[in-house]
């Protein structure tokens, strides 16, 4: 119950941070860099605090390079596909795409030896089915269905690996401290050669320092959360609440069209993730 609260919690503040870094980048306001940058800037020296002077601890076994050195790999292509596909598709088009990632976190359950009930199956079924709706009465939006894609690919070996992490060699928040450290510096490197922007200055906007207080917020809430429940399940958690967020948001502030079909298909997927949810 717990780390149900937690993600549910961290995913609405999420939800409202990808609103305010979608209508900044949409509106020309501000770049891509700056949004990746400041989705990282306040969790990470959290982390760091928490388990070296809070009640948490700090734990980082160089047993674990090899699987952090590939989560850090497929965490790159997160980052730079999200903030794209964010960008680029619809709100809620992005929000039913990245709800691939269920399923397909099961399917990697099946290979480490799971069993999958028949409640499970059938949320796989229903999940599917949505997906199908919308994609046959073109429900989403063609524009940045390729990189949403992608993003809900990388994310099933990121959280995965993540979960394995901290079960077996690291803490929460050392794995997250270096995680997001790695991260930021990527960002403001790669923002360096590429455009030469200095990705700090954004943090002087109120409404990006909003963003990054929210989304670091988020980070906390969620990464916390996976001591308490599995992956598969914190996942579903925050595919829900963001397929309910992104329907409202993406109406409401951003006009998206096809609402209807949208529903009907969110309808199937929701009641599928609440199989997969409850069963597991």
């Amino acid at each position: 119950m717990i780390g149900i609260l937690l993600v549910a919690l961290g995913e609405i503040a999420a939800q409202i941070g990808f609103a305010i870094g979608k209508y900044e980048a949409s509106h020309k306001h501000e770049s891509y860099y700056a949004l990746a940058f400041l989705t990282f800037f306040w969790s990470t020296p959290f982390f760091l605090l928490w388990g070296m002077y809070g009640p948490g601890e700090f734990i980082f076994s160089l047993e674990s390079l090899p699987t952090f050195t590939a989560r850090i790999i497929l965490e790159i292509g997160v980052v730079y596909t999200g903030v794209h596909a964010l960008v680029a598709a619809d709100r809620s088009t992005f929000s039913f795409l990245r709800t691939l990632t269920i399923p397909l976190l099961l399917a990697v359950d099946l290979v480490l030896g799971y069993t999958l009930n028949l409640q499970q199956i059938a949320g796989i079924a229903l999940i599917v089915f949505g997906a199908l709706i919308l994609a046959s009465r073109h429900g989403l939006s063609r524009h940045g269905k390729a990189l949403a894609l992608l993003c809900a690919l990388f994310a099933v070996g990121t959280i995965s690996l993540f979960k394995y992490n901290i079960t077996t060699y690291n803490s929460v928040e050392a794995e997250q401290f270096f995680t997001h450290l790695i991260l930021l510096v990527a960002i403001w490197i790669a923002a360096y050669v590429h455009t030469g922007e200095n990705v700090f200055r954004a943090c002087k906007k109120r409404a990006l320092l909003a963003l990054s207080l929210v989304a670091g917020f988020a980070s906390v809430l969620i990464s916390f959360a996976m001591i308490f429940t599995t992956a598969s399940i914190v996942t579903t958690i925050k595919r829900s609440v963001e397929i309910l967020g992104s329907i409202v948001l993406g109406r409401a502030y951003f006009h998206e069209h096809h609402i209807v079909v949208k529903l009907i298909a969110s309808l199937f997927i929701l009641t599928g993730i609440v199989c997969i949810s409850l069963f597991s």
